[in-house]
């Protein structure tokens, strides 16, 4: 365990969002084709994302900043796949939503 807490928090976070933003992925893939095998995958790619989550979490053992910054870090994936891989369109107000939660993690993140 100790190996797995010299990598730094952020990094565990940043794979954490990255297996959610799959998961995502695979969710939106499933919802336009329903083939069964897509729930293994999801189900796996959001078990490795807690599974990252957890050193995280020991790590910097504040959960208020640690998922802040996941929350924001899954959300902006999940954005960006909805947007690239899928084409859909962001309001005006998004991307103000967007800017701000940059903004929110600059701040938990000096804090």
């Amino acid at each position: 365990m100790n190996s797995l807490l010299s990598i730094p928090y952020i990094v565990w976070l940043i794979i954490s969002a990255i297996f959610f933003a799959v998961g995502e992925f695979v969710s939106k893939k499933f919802a336009i084709d329903r083939k069964l095998i897509y729930i293994a995958y999801i189900l796996i790619a959001y078990t490795l994302g807690i599974l990252a989550w957890l050193p995280a979490i020991v790590q910097k053992n504040q959960l208020s900043i640690v998922g802040t910054i996941w929350s924001v870090l899954s959300l902006l994936a999940t954005i960006l796949i909805g947007i690239l891989i899928f084409n859909e369109k962001l309001s005006v107000l998004g991307i103000f939503g967007i800017i701000t939660a940059f903004i929110s993690i600059i701040l938990l993140s000096i804090g």
